[in-house]
């Protein structure tokens, strides 16, 4: 995109119950149940410029992407 970004920061915050992540409850869920991103970033760039580049940050992160999709995941065990 051609910007000049100074420096940035991306700042990351989840709703989490605890409850649930250490088994006091069974009706808390595990896991995070909302996650918010903060782009921070010291650039000249326009207004719309920026947009676009928190647009393509956010289609090409592949944790981002993974969480979105919530692919499946499969467990097994082996015995040694």
């Amino acid at each position: 995109m051609a910007l000049n970004v100074r420096a940035g920061d991306v700042l990351a915050e989840g709703d989490i119950d605890f409850r649930g992540t250490l088994a006091v409850s069974k009706e808390a869920p595990v896991g995070f149940t909302a996650v918010r991103l903060r782009f921070e970033l010291d650039t000249d760039a326009t207004d719309e410029q920026v947009a676009k580049l928190i647009q393509l940050t956010e289609r090409y992160c592949v944790v981002a992407q993974t969480i979105r999709a919530a692919v499946p995941v499969t467990s097994t065990a082996a015995r040694r």
